[in-house]
């Protein structure tokens, strides 16, 4: 996420290479939300961000103040209808919002948005009636519900109900704001510039615009940036559990978290890891580019060479964000390419930052052997991941996962490699010289900061049952059918199908192109 209040620049544009940055964190879809004081447009699409905007597209976004959201789907499917920012409004004006995290209430919200609106969503101006079916519009139906009460009061009103992780950056046509859960498990940080202020899910973001780092946005704070500047608002008491996963995978090596480097963080757990799981082996490898940093680490301190034994396709997205299985096993294959003359002959000590289906490793230690190597070694710079995650990570089926029910032993066996060790707990966490009471390792060790969904369709509460076109991969972008969604009954009301659980009509030809243009 990226937001901006700057009158004197370019704000789409700034949010735009904001967005680049921070392309990591999703891969989906992206949207970016500008006012000029008197409007709000919002323009968004299904792609990469440098899919989704063009000269022309960021030229029509004019104003003073702009958010942006590129999206990596954990709750509602990956479809334009679920892109964000998301949109709502009152009669005294427009709210655009974007999230990162996930929420885990979201059954209970839906109960107090369909109250709001005489006990039922059909009354419902925002995008839950018009087809998106995640958490963020939830937040925004219920900050826009009330039109008596300004923003922020909502906002103060709205906050201390959510449950979950959520960083939040949304404005209305004058303001920008910005919310973290008061366990500040996705970052959220504040920067400055010459004449404006930034806000963005990563330090990096705030280094390709020019804007200096100023502070983390506090667990449990809610920021508003306007003419009057900034000011600062607590709606919750902070109690700190950061995600330890963004040190381990999430987060840019070249970010920093809560003052440790992320990249000093990997390059320690590959210390700790060659301490805990040494080998005899002739060359250290990591698996490109987030194991590379434990590489280093463990090639220091192991006094094996250090090696580069893959090459990777810049061009091809994280397997382990890709939305379907049968996506990730071709990722796979695109990835990554072995040096054959590099690694032939040699035993192979292979560092990756995690297991999490198994796939990739399974894949890389057969490249790797057939391709010559001698021996393959993986050692993993995180303990094996047991639980699913309900903060805003895409494992949340214990079903999926490989670790579950399997010793290290077995794991070795399913992946096909001459041996395996994972760092330890204690190990990881000290690499990021934070407090263990301070961080949520919730996938790792089962314990959740948090809690957990009390209703088991909380994460989906939302997921509308869409006709898809015959023949069509359900879990494809795009493969709504319009065409049926547009069709009535003889009484004028949309077909079986579809319609959610509560009866409300969906889909963008019933009412969301008064406020949403899709390009």
């Amino acid at each position: 996420m990226f937001g901006v209040w700057a009158p004197d620049d370019e704000v789409a544009k700034l949010t735009y290479f904001g967005l680049y940055a921070l392309q990591h964190r999703g891969q989906e879809a992206a949207g970016i939300a500008t006012s000029d004081g008197r409007s709000l447009l919002v323009f968004k699409d299904v792609g990469l961000v440098a899919q989704v905007f063009d000269e022309s597209s960021l030229a029509s976004l004019r104003g003073h103040l702009a958010i942006g959201h590129c999206r990596y789907s954990t709750t509602g499917r990956s479809s334009w209808e679920n892109a964000q920012p998301t949109l709502g409004g009152t009669s005294g004006g427009t709210v655009a919002l974007a999230h990162n995290g996930n929420l885990i209430n979201s059954a209970e919200l839906r109960e107090v948005l369909a109250e709001r609106h005489g006990g039922s969503l059909r009354a419902s101006t925002g995008e839950v009636g018009r087809g998106n079916t995640t958490d963020t519009a939830l937040v925004t139906g219920l900050l826009t519900s009330d039109e008596d009460q300004t923003l922020e009061a909502a906002a103060m009103e709205v906050l201390p109900m959510l449950r979950g992780a959520f960083s939040l950056v949304f404005c209305d046509e004058q303001t920008v704001y910005a919310a973290r859960d008061p366990q500040g498990v996705r970052p959220l940080v504040l920067g400055r510039l010459e004449r404006g202020w930034v806000v963005a899910s990563e330090t990096a973001a705030l280094d390709i615009v020019g804007a200096s780092f100023v502070r983390e946005v506090e667990p449990g704070e809610l920021l508003a940036i306007d003419e009057q500047g900034l000011r600062s608002r607590r709606f919750a008491e902070p109690d700190r559990k950061g995600c330890v996963f963004e040190y381990v995978y999430l987060a840019r090596p070249d970010t920093t978290l809560n003052g440790r480097s992320v990249h000093e963080s990997r390059v320690e757990m590959g210390r700790q890891l060659a301490a805990e799981h040494p080998v005899e082996a002739d060359m250290v490898m990591p698996t490109p580019e987030s194991g590379t940093p434990a590489a280093i680490g463990y090639a220091e301190a192991s006094g094996i060479p250090y090696g580069a034994g893959l090459v990777k396709n810049a061009y091809v997205g994280r397997t382990f964000i890709a939305p379907s299985q049968t996506i990730r096993q071709l990722g796979i294959r695109l990835k990554l390419n072995p040096l054959r003359d590099v690694i032939r002959g040699k035993r192979l000590v292979v560092i990756d930052d995690s297991i999490v289906r198994g796939n990739t490793q399974r894949a890389l230690v057969r490249m790797l052997r057939e391709a010559g190597a001698a021996e393959v070694h993986v050692r993993i710079s995180s303990p094996p991941v047991r639980w699913p995650c309900f903060y805003g990570i895409d494992f949340a089926t214990r079903a999926e996962l490989v670790a579950n029910g399997l010793n290290t032993d077995d794991i070795r066996a399913s992946i096909g490699a001459d041996s395996l060790g994972y760092i330890s707990e204690s190990g990881m966490v000290t690499a990021t010289e934070q407090r263990q009471d301070q961080l949520c390792t919730a996938c790792f060790s089962g314990r959740y900061p948090i809690g957990t969904p009390e209703d088991h369709r909380a994460t989906d509460v939302l997921e509308l049952e869409f006709p898809v076109r015959r023949g069509s991969d359900p879990t494809d972008v795009g493969t709504l059918d319009v065409q049926r969604m547009q069709e009535t009954d003889s009484e004028g009301e949309p077909p079986a199908g579809v319609r959610d659980v509560e009866g409300v009509r969906v889909g963008s030809a019933l009412g969301a192109s008064d406020a949403l243009t899709r390009p």
